[in-house]
């Protein structure tokens, strides 16, 4: 370390991202201090991924033992099946508690200096922070910013954290509404309603755009409509926006038509949580102490190294990463940008492979997904002159899905023609959490569907399920 700064790196923010920098410094040999106003482990672990799933664990048994059917085929029998919210709601602040205290553990073991403060640029290489018992500056060679994200909230909804909120306040679970309405259909949505249904509640669920779940493969929507939201107590408003809400008891919400902005409809609800998606936390970073201008959607920008820009030009020593930039607002993504900035600190030059981070939604069944969805991979297509393929393999045929009897799913890979490369993998069904990470190594390492075809899948297990996919690709290749 030059004797001219205090650390090699400072990081602005302790999340996932931000943590698994730190980490990776530390193994490169950096001097390293991490700065967060909050808590370790930022909205992942604290308000997001880890809560999430701890509730969806919870809930999605309590779906799965009163599945009388499901389990009568299988020869089981229970009788009344009862849960304590209180209870499934501390099974998750119990998680969060323990990841939390694990991600604090590893960063004092490993010498990083933890600032408890608000953190900003003051200039080049330099960075104040805002502690309970005064400011502190510190000089670094790098400051590495990952700030994260909070949640969206559309002008005309009215927040007070008990009867409208967002998924901050739900993964609390303090009460269960009996009606509640679910603004927003992708993940955050999707994964709500099936905690709410599970546990008793009726859902409405809310979609400005013209077809639910509009970023998901469309084959994929399509039969999460029949398997997560027909059977289900959730009715659909699909093509209208929230144009008011306002808490109380009841909460009175005025559905209106996009392109009009003229009432539709008026609903009236026990609850409603608002999961439009999420916004950068970046405002009072300093910045414009450096020159620095965000983007119009409020983003750090950023070149493929992860450099911060200003003027379209890096700015030396200044990097972002996660939320803050938001090439790919997914918890992995950030972590994975953690690792390749300070790997481009370190004068080893790497980008990030966008395509190849898979994505999930925690619902019962799973759905998951990476690279591109038809459509998109149709586009590309188009622009660069080759042709796309797609093959579809269900569950239904599948040894180990018969046995567990859950048969409910489709796995669809999509590829080109010419190569054989795999351009994108949609799953839902039966842990596709699990089953896409394979795909996305294909996508990583450049695999052809062709070799792919070759590789052994252990017998029976919902691995081959993909195994077919590619069989078929190949065959159709």
């Amino acid at each position: 370390m030059s004797q001219a700064f205090d650390y090699d790196l400072v990081i602005i923010g302790a999340g996932v991202g931000g943590h698994g920098a730190a980490l990776h410094a530390v193994k490169c040999g950096l001097k390293t201090a991490i700065v967060e106003a909050g808590d370790i482990g930022g909205t992942c672990v604290n308000r997001g991924c880890i809560p999430s799933k701890a509730l969806l664990a919870a809930s999605g048994r309590v779906r799965e033992l009163r599945n009388t059917h499901h389990l009568k085929s299988l020869g089981i029998q229970v009788g009344d099946v009862s849960f304590e919210r209180q209870a499934i709601a501390d099974h998750a602040k119990d998680l969060v508690s323990k990841i939390q205290g694990d991600m604090s553990n590893s960063l004092t073991r490993l010498g990083i200096d933890v600032i408890k403060g608000w953190g900003k640029l003051a200039g080049e290489q330099k960075v104040v922070v805002e502690t309970a018992s005064g400011s502190q500056m510190l000089t670094a060679k790098d400051v590495l910013l990952s700030t994260g994200s909070v949640p969206f909230v559309p002008p005309g909804i009215e927040l007070d954290g008990k009867t409208v909120f967002t998924s901050d306040e739900a993964l609390k679970l303090d009460w269960l509404p009996q009606w509640i309405a679910i603004i927003g259909s992708g993940y955050i949505g999707l994964e709500f309603s099936d905690i709410y249904t599970a546990l008793g509640s009726e859902v409405t669920l809310i979609e400005a755009l013209d077809r639910l779940m509009p970023t998901f493969d469309p084959d994929i929507a399509k039969i999460a409509q029949r398997v997560l939201i027909n059977p289900r107590d959730i009715e659909t408003k699909v093509g209208a926006i929230a144009k008011t809400v306002k808490p109380g008891s009841p909460v009175v919400i005025e559905l209106a038509d996009p392109k009009t902005k003229e009432v539709s409809e008026v609903l009236e609800v026990d609850a409603c949580l608002v999961a439009t998606g999420r916004i950068p936390a970046t405002q009072n970073l300093g910045l414009e102490s450096v020159g620095v201008e965000l983007d119009r959607r409020g983003f750090i920008p950023t070149d493929a190294y992860l450099a911060v820009l200003r003027n379209g030009e890096p700015v030396p020593h200044l990097w972002a990463i996660g939320d803050a930039m938001g090439k790919m607002m997914l918890a992995h993504a950030a972590s994975a940008q953690g690792v390749v900035a300070v790997e481009n600190i370190c004068d080893r030059p790497r980008e990030v492979n966008y395509l190849s981070i898979p994505a999930a939604a925690f619902t019962h069944p799973e759905v998951s997904f990476v690279g591109l969805t038809e459509p998109a991979a149709k586009e590309l297509a188009e622009q660069q002159g080759f042709q796309v393929g797609a093959v579809r393999t269900y569950f239904k045929g599948n040894s180990k899905a018969l046995a567990e009897g859950e048969v409910e799913g489709l796995a669809k890979v999509i590829y080109r023609k010419d190569t054989g490369e795999i351009l994108g993998a949609h799953i839902i069904g039966l842990h596709a959490s699990d089953l896409i990470q394979e795909a996305a190594n294909a996508i990583a390492q450049k695999t052809s569907v062709a070799d792919l075809s070759f590789m052994v899948h252990t017998h029976p297990t919902l691995s081959e399920v993909l195994d077919e996919a590619f069989k078929r690709a190949e065959v159709a290749h």
